[in-house]
């Protein structure tokens, strides 16, 4: 696991945190969509740098 994909895992837990909060504070729903697209396209970029799938 290097550097870079860690911080984009960690960057998009940090984003799913997120969205917990703006649901719960009851933001805009497009505003939350936003949101869910970044955090599964970090979560997704620093799973697929993982060196397993080498």
């Amino acid at each position: 696991m290097n550097g870079l994909s860690t911080l984009l895992i960690v960057v998009g837990l940090f984003l799913v945190g997120g969205i917990i909060s703006f649901v719960k504070q009851k933001m805009p729903t497009s505003l939350v969509v936003l949101l869910s697209i970044g955090a599964a396209m970090c979560l997704v970029a620093g799973v697929m740098r993982l060196e397993v799938w080498n």
